[in-house]
């Protein structure tokens, strides 16, 4: 799991070097799918071409993944930079190109049984 969580925080340096900070990336296990990950981004340059920052962001994660650790994620989900809930977890969870760990909480409206918080920063940004 270390290297799995590491190869992210690597994924998520490059992105934001090359596109720009993110403002959440986070893996969430859920309480009812507890056999994989959802990852949870969010971030300016996101909001102008969702569709193409998706499209990113997965040929990102197949290059950098193997096989067996891409099948541990079920969803990448976008978060809008509006999304109150977003703004409280910011509040809460301070971490950039790190891992926080947090356990048994419930997020975005999900109870979450496990989560590795790699980045998760607060923007002056409405």
């Amino acid at each position: 799991m270390n290297e799995f969580i590491s190869t992210l925080q690597n994924v998520e340096r490059s992105l934001s070097d090359e596109r720009g900070a993110f403002n959440l990336f986070a893996l969430f296990q859920r309480e009812d799918a507890p056999a994989t990950w959802d990852l949870l981004i969010a971030a300016p340059w996101i909001e102008k071409d969702k569709a193409g920052a998706l499209r990113r962001v997965s040929t990102e994660l197949q290059t950098s993944l193997d096989q067996d650790e891409l099948l541990k994620l079920s969803r990448v989900v976008i978060i809008d930079q509006s999304n109150p809930a977003l703004k409280a977890f910011q509040r809460a969870i301070h971490v950039e190109h790190s891992d926080r760990e947090v356990r048994d909480s419930n997020f975005f409206g999900q109870q979450i049984r496990h989560a590795h918080i790699i980045t998760s920063r607060q923007t002056d940004h409405a």
